[in-house]
């Protein structure tokens, strides 16, 4: 039986192959999801992003489900903050820095409450956590080396937000030779505009940096990979 599947995406249709294909969750925590935490004390409406989080569970089951590999990253720094250079710790609002006390524990740094990962979305056992210092999910990680292990070809990216880190995710493994699928509705911001221009800008000019598609398709598409990879 084929273990391929066609997903129909746009901007043309996109092939994931059973083994090949892995999903990417990028930065689905505390910090910035929850009310009272750092997405939201910078004025960011943060209902933005949790509406992500139910359509995102059901796409982790079937992927599961389907055997493949699912990464999650999280975004933040060493408690020194020796990994986080000035032009980025300087950034943002003066009271609330990263480091700084916040609601769940000091803000982005490794370890704390808010620097992990959503209830609903935690990661099970054998799941790759990739801790990352960047906004990009290949820089100074071990993305590269656990994807060549694997022998993956193809990315679902997920996660937030649309126009940061899952933007600069995409658009670095697009530079390293990946096909990438943005799950539309597994991705979000706080800003309903950017979100809409960051997806457009991915499947422009013919696919430039990916594909888009939303779980109505690419679920279904992930049983259909159950099945011939069995």
């Amino acid at each position: 039986m084929s273990r391929t599947v066609s997903i129909p995406a746009e901007p043309g249709p996109l092939t994931l192959e059973a083994g090949k294909t892995a999903l990417v969750v990028i930065d689905m925590q505390r910090d910035f999801l929850l009310p009272g935490g750092f997405g939201e004390s910078l004025g960011n409406d943060v209902d933005q992003l949790l509406k992500v989080v139910p359509p995102l569970a059901a796409l982790i089951a079937a992927a599961r489900a389907a055997g493949m590999l699912v990464i999650h990253t999280r975004e933040g720094h060493e408690p020194d903050l020796s990994d986080c250079p000035p032009a980025k710790l300087n950034r943002g609002a003066p009271s609330k820095r990263i480091g700084d006390p916040g609601r769940y524990g000091r803000i982005l740094i490794r370890g704390e409450y808010g620097h992990d990962i959503v209830d609903e979305l935690a990661p099970i056992d054998g799941e790759v956590v990739i801790d990352k210092p960047g906004k990009g999910a290949f820089y100074a990680t071990p993305l590269q080396d656990v994807l060549d292990e694997h022998g993956i070809t193809s990315l679902l990216v997920t996660g937030v937000t649309t126009e940061v880190c899952v933007h600069t995710t995409t658009r670095e493994a697009n530079d390293r030779g990946y096909e990438c699928l943005v799950v539309s509705d597994c991705v979000g911001s706080y800003f309903p505009e950017f979100q809409r221009v960051g997806l457009e800008m991915i499947k422009a000019q013919g696919g430039i940096f990916g594909w888009v598609a939303d779980t109505s398709v690419v679920i279904p598409a992930l049983q259909q990979l159950t099945v011939t990879a069995a």
